[in-house]
């Protein structure tokens, strides 16, 4: 669990877990004493989340630390794929998967990041929760998906013009491009979706639109980005023999609400293990057995068509 990351920047169930005490350890303390990020680059990050969408920090972390989380995601993968409900279809060959904490052992490096810390401080407030941990893996012989969002947009966002969540990842691999890019419409945050399949689909008419603005993405392995998963995107046909595994950690301002999707908990060891700049920000169970996640998001299978 000792992995430290790269600044480039320069026993109750019903506990939860912001409201316990408890130590600090191992890649925690690592994370915790990187210098902080400059207020500069933040900024920058902040200003393209408001007009692209999406931006990235290069080599926040080593490549070595992304094949940890990767060894991590495809341990994971097997165990969930073993139970119903473990994994679900994003689409033919491309699976959705929720975890807990302490499944992933960088999991402290990447909550307790400076760059990560800074930019949900500057675009969700203080009092910033994390309420999702999970991966995508499009598999060998995945197809493009439609384009999509991955939840409606909120009236803060399409009325006010203020984001209330963010989705940071991370690669498990090099991308290529046979491996089915990430694909992004910059801009398209802001569009109100009322017209949208469940809000969250463009009618296929518009498709021919988000294509001619389209940025498609090459993250390496220690690359860390950050979107509004309201921007409007796809992932596309993985023609490789590769899975392309990323990392997905889901971040909600106070009241935005999308922890009601998801349901990851921790146990009390877990947690004595975190610093407190990242146990602050979590909101979720203190358990003593850590459940069997069962994924609560359906709507993408329905529609991207099951795995």
């Amino acid at each position: 669990m000792q992995s430290t990351p790269r600044n480039t920047a320069g026993a109750a169930g019903n506990t939860d877990a912001a409201g316990a005490t408890a130590g600090t350890g191992g890649a925690a303390d690592a994370a915790a004493t990187a210098a902080p990020t400059a207020t500069a680059d933040v900024a920058a990050a902040v200003e393209a989340l408001y007009t692209d969408g999406i931006t990235a920090l290069r080599g926040a972390f080593t490549p070595e630390w992304a094949d940890r989380m990767r060894e991590d995601i495809e341990a994971a993968f097997a165990e969930a794929r073993q139970r119903p409900g473990g994994a679900v279809g994003r689409g033919p060959n491309r699976y959705y998967v929720e975890i807990h904490p302490e499944q992933m052992r960088g999991f402290a490096d990447l909550a307790g990041h400076p760059w990560v810390q800074g930019v949900c401080e500057a675009v969700l407030g203080p009092d910033y929760r994390i309420v999702e941990l999970g991966f995508d893996v499009p598999l060998e012989g995945a197809v493009d998906q439609p384009w999509h969002r991955d939840f409606p947009s909120p009236r803060e966002t399409w009325g006010e013009r203020r984001l209330t969540s963010l989705a940071f990842n991370v690669t498990g691999v090099d991308t290529r491009e046979d491996m089915g890019p990430f694909e992004i419409a910059p801009g398209t945050q802001w569009e109100r979706g009322d017209d949208f399949d469940h809000e969250m689909f463009p009618p296929r008419s518009s498709f021919p639109r988000y294509a001619a603005r389209a940025v498609r993405k090459y993250p390496r392995r220690g690359d860390v980005s950050v979107r509004s998963a309201l921007t409007i995107h796809r992932g596309t046909a993985n023609h490789s023999a590769t899975a392309r595994p990323v990392l997905v950690l889901g971040v909600d301002a106070p009241g935005a609400g999308n922890d009601a999707h998801h349901g990851m908990a921790i146990t009390p060891a877990a947690l004595r293990g975190l610093p407190e700049s990242v146990r602050a920000h979590l909101r979720c169970p203190v358990v003593d057995t850590l459940p069997p996640l069962v994924q609560k998001h359906t709507i993408e299978g329905l529609v991207m068509g099951e795995a």
